[in-house]
């Protein structure tokens, strides 16, 4: 109509276009498209793309350890670390988990006569190993050595890091007794010396938020039998 204006033609205009576009889109949604027939090949397919490949579930191994003294079979995700294996499938939480990360010494563990940080590493790298944990050195009515002199020294406060502080320092002496050298030991030729600078360097990795270093090293030193 010549009447209507020049704004009125291109908001009508503007309607008509965007009706136009939404029926196109909702012709080629999957809901309008038309069955596939028998036999067609996945649009994945169509269109080259590879197909996702399913998702691997865990998987399981059995382990066998020697632990304090007693033969255990488990059986256990490949993915669990010894840390785990002891806490949560054999029950012996005396072994802490502290930073989980290997910086802090909570979870040191004897095995096959080596002090380690059972956090880093598997369970399942260990077939036939032996393994001492803080309980299989000593009990509350048959103490170790070492735990009788963590309590006489003192060397603890909250108790947190003890039980890898302990295994760490039976561990620590037997070092030093086969001649194995430190980070400060001075002559290699010679056996390493039964110092507060060798005890304390060889512990340095036992961390003790507590504080509790002088009366830890006091302790070692009264099982070496040798003043530091």
């Amino acid at each position: 109509m010549q009447g209507q204006s020049h704004h009125d033609l291109s908001r009508r205009d503007l309607l008509a276009a965007g009706a136009a576009t939404l029926a196109g889109s909702s012709a080629g949604s999957p809901a309008n498209a038309a069955p596939a027939s028998p036999g067609a090949a996945p649009a994945s397919e169509a269109r080259n793309e590879p197909a996702s490949a399913p998702t691997p579930g865990p998987v399981r191994m059995p382990v066998h350890l020697t632990v304090n003294g007693t033969t255990r079979d488990l059986e256990v995700d490949t993915r669990t670390t010894l840390l785990d294996a002891l806490r949560e499938q054999l029950s012996l939480t005396g072994t802490k988990k502290g930073c989980d990360h290997g910086q802090c010494g909570a979870c040191t563990v004897i095995v096959d006569g080596v002090r380690i940080n059972s956090c880093l590493t598997l369970a399942v790298m260990h077939e036939g190993a032996e393994v001492t944990t803080i309980e299989g050195l000593g009990t509350p009515g048959h103490m170790h050595e070492m735990q009788a002199a963590f309590v006489k020294h003192d060397g603890y406060q909250c108790g947190y890091c003890t039980p890898g502080q302990i295994c760490s320092a039976v561990a620590v002496l037997e070092e030093i007794k086969a001649g194995i050298p430190s980070h400060v030991t001075q002559d290699l030729a010679s056996a390493p010396p039964l110092s507060e600078d060798e005890l304390r360097e060889r512990m340095s990795g036992n961390i003790c938020r507590c504080g509790a270093y002088s009366n830890i090293v006091a302790a070692i030193t009264d099982v070496a039998g040798s003043p530091a």
